[in-house]
């Protein structure tokens, strides 16, 4: 059960960074360049696939101007 909770999370994040990323005008490839990645590995947060550190949550919640609690789906915008 906790297994599945914790893929529901991840891409329950990532639905909300890929909503958060168009509301904001950009695409995958411009927030990857700012974050010193590939395309490919930021779209990979997006998808469920990799889970953000501390400092890309952080990075993306100011980025995106939302709240680390929303991101995480603790709370709505």
């Amino acid at each position: 059960m906790m297994e599945k909770s914790e893929n529901s999370s991840k891409s329950g994040v990532g639905a909300r960074l890929r909503e958060s990323r168009k509301i904001a005008g950009y695409t995958q490839a411009q927030v990857a360049k700012m974050m010193y990645m590939t395309q490919q590995q930021y779209s990979r947060f997006e998808n469920g696939v990799f889970e953000l550190n501390y400092d890309q949550l952080i990075y993306l919640c100011r980025l995106y101007d939302i709240s680390a609690d929303y991101l995480l789906g603790i709370d709505k915008i």
